[in-house]
């Protein structure tokens, strides 16, 4: 018995869901960028789920990429996280709407 495509696919938009609301509610930095890795990941169980359902690697191969500019957006994220927090002290974004201090 396999489960069929509309469970991941449900699962995938409760996945990127949930990502834009934390996106679009929190204002922590750290929060907002674990947000957007959430959103990400439903898009990855999309892509992968829409490749086995068709029977080809395309969508595989594009969430290989997708992790890839995962890994190197947070690697960023975080050294701009670190730079923020050294200059204003915080972390909420609404606090730190300036860029001079």
């Amino acid at each position: 018995m396999t489960t069929p495509l509309s469970w991941y696919l449900l699962l995938s938009f409760a996945l990127f869901s949930i990502g834009l609301l934390g996106l679009v509610i929190r204002r922590n930095l750290v929060v907002m960028l674990m947000a957007m890795e959430l959103m990400l990941n439903g898009s990855n169980l999309a892509l992968v789920a829409y490749s086995r359902f068709r029977g080809d690697e395309a969508g595989q191969v594009m969430a290989f990429f997708v992790m890839a500019l995962a890994a190197a957006e947070a690697a960023i994220g975080l050294a701009l996280v670190l730079a923020i927090y050294r200059h204003f002290k915080t972390l909420d974004v609404d606090r730190v709407n300036r860029l001079n201090g």
